[in-house]
């Protein structure tokens, strides 16, 4: 899923972090804020949270913090929540073999020079100390690069910190963070990165899926996802990544998406952009391997399935439906995610159904009015409740949707000739 929202701004965030850093430099240590927020102040982005690097081991790092969670204690790292913000603290370290390409299999703690050389790509390996004058305008306090991360981003290029090919096989799940990081920052992926990435491309598998899919998440949430699926075909990472062949396809139908898209518009623009769907009879194949190859929850895959089918099929099924079944679809739960994918991919059959929504919300009734006549004014009209009830209730509220009836006198007495005939 998504990242949660953070209960704090990035302001409050950033000052927490900085507290930290004082209380850590008052103690006789050596702190930095650290990684991806000293990239984004460099340009000039707002941080979503804020990280601290330290030559303070976690046992000290607990005893100089009051409230302290343990979430990476053996590789380094203590939750700090300083103001009520929670700030990771991590050690300076330099991590051994990954042998399950995920973590190091042990991490030995060292200076802010080993720490930066560990890490993935040179601009997520930078230090800021924000207590020192500013070097760079824009930015408050001193950077400190030891691996060329500041040129690298004025170049705008994402490049592997040392050897791509030992970075990859450390973790390759790198190969999918180096194409969120340049899709999300209009960024290119230096020569020699791309080529390890490529060769590399189908180790991936050996990546949990869980993993997979929450990179797939990080790079669908943002506008520029359909940059992120090019960088992923030209990188040959679609195959891994979904499971299924490669496939050099123009993710035109995802460019045409709204920025507020959410997963299922997006993976059901990606799929049709493939040319892997052309009708609602291959979704159930679809569906179990979409949710395998990205760890689809449930529901997200059943909501794949309603908006992937339903844009599919919606241009043939409209036509045939009366006022009340639209008026029924166009207000069920995925309708407006159905649409903005229709939209994106037959845009003239989209544009007729937002006009006629637009007509159908216009009538008396609108298109979800809260009915007029429920299950107690059944039974208090006489009525005997029982199986029959759901079925007076449906026709009924059918005829509101079609301002057939207009009030609950009306409603009773439809529902009173109707039950005669049902004999309730």
């Amino acid at each position: 899923m998504p990242p949660a929202r953070r209960p704090w701004t990035s302001a409050q965030a950033r000052d927490a972090a900085i507290g930290i850093v004082r209380a850590l430099r008052d103690a006789g240590h050596e702190a930095y804020l650290a990684g991806g927020c000293v990239r984004d102040e460099l340009l000039g982005l707002e941080p979503t949270d804020y990280d601290v690097a330290t030559d303070a081991r976690p046992e000290r790092i607990r005893a100089l913090f009051r409230r302290t969670n343990e979430v990476g204690a053996s590789f380094g790292v203590v939750l700090v929540k300083e103001r009520n913000v929670a700030v990771e603290v991590a050690t300076f370290r330099a991590d051994g073999p990954y042998s399950d390409r995920r973590r190091p299999d042990h991490v030995e703690f060292a200076d802010a020079a080993a720490d930066a050389r560990r890490r993935d790509f040179t601009i997520n390996a930078l230090f800021l100390d924000p207590f020192a004058d500013a070097t760079t305008p824009g930015v408050r306090g001193r950077v400190i690069d030891l691996v060329g991360g500041v040129a690298d981003l004025q170049r705008c290029i994402i490049r592997a910190v040392g050897d791509p090919e030992q970075r990859l096989t450390e973790d390759h799940l790198r190969a999918l963070r180096a194409v969120r990081f340049a899709a999300r920052l209009g960024f290119e992926v230096e020569a020699g990165t791309a080529r390890a990435i490529r060769e590399h491309a189908s180790e991936l598998g050996g990546v949990s899926r869980e993993r997979i899919g929450d990179e797939v998440r990080s790079m669908m949430d943002r506008p520029s996802r359909a940059l992120a699926v090019r960088l992923l075909q030209s990188l040959t990472l679609d195959a891994p990544v979904l499971d299924a062949p490669h496939r050099d396809a123009e993710p035109t139908v995802l460019a045409r998406l709204g920025p507020a898209a959410g997963l299922a518009a997006c993976l059901g623009a990606w799929t049709i952009d493939r040319g892997e769907i052309a009708s609602e009879a291959q979704l159930p194949a679809l569906l179990r391997s979409r949710r395998q190859a990205l760890c689809l929850s449930n529901e997200e895959r059943d909501e794949l399935r309603d908006v992937l089918g339903g844009a599919i099929g919606l241009p043939a099924r409209w036509g045939g439906l009366g006022v009340a079944a639209r008026k029924r679809l166009a207000a069920s739960r995925h309708f407006a995610q159905t649409l903005a994918l229709l939209t994106a991919y037959k845009p003239d059959d989209g544009a007729g159904v937002a006009r006629c929504v637009q007509d159908l919300a216009a009538t008396p009734s609108g298109l979800a009015p809260d009915p007029i006549v429920n299950g107690d004014d059944l039974v208090a009209a006489g009525l005997t409740p029982g199986p029959a009830f759901a079925t007076l209730l449906s026709a009924v509220y059918d005829a509101q949707l079609e301002d057939r009836i207009r009030t609950k006198t009306e409603g009773l007495a439809l529902a009173r000739e109707l039950a005669a005939g049902l004999r309730v």
